[in-house]
């Protein structure tokens, strides 16, 4: 583990104070949580870019014609196990 040090404005460094004693965990377990989820959805938009560069607009369409003018099923129509 390492140390980091951070400075925050007062008024947010209040604010995350609150939010971690309602949740009760600490203000370092917030502040690393909270920077895992920003890094995730970062990385989630650099999958997803990296997947649609990959993409063919033809196969798609192609995949797409193959499904045909059906409707979705109904969830009445749906068997129950």
């Amino acid at each position: 583990m390492s140390t980091v040090t951070l400075r925050l404005p007062k008024f947010l460094h209040k604010e995350v104070k609150n939010i971690a004693r309602e949740e009760g965990i600490s203000i370092n377990q917030f502040i690393a949580t909270a920077l895992a989820e920003k890094m995730s959805a970062l990385r989630t938009q650099e999958y997803l870019e990296q997947r649609a560069a990959r993409g063919d607009r033809t196969k798609f369409e192609q995949a797409l014609s193959r499904v045909g003018n059906n409707l979705p099923m109904d969830e009445r129509d749906v068997p129950i196990e």
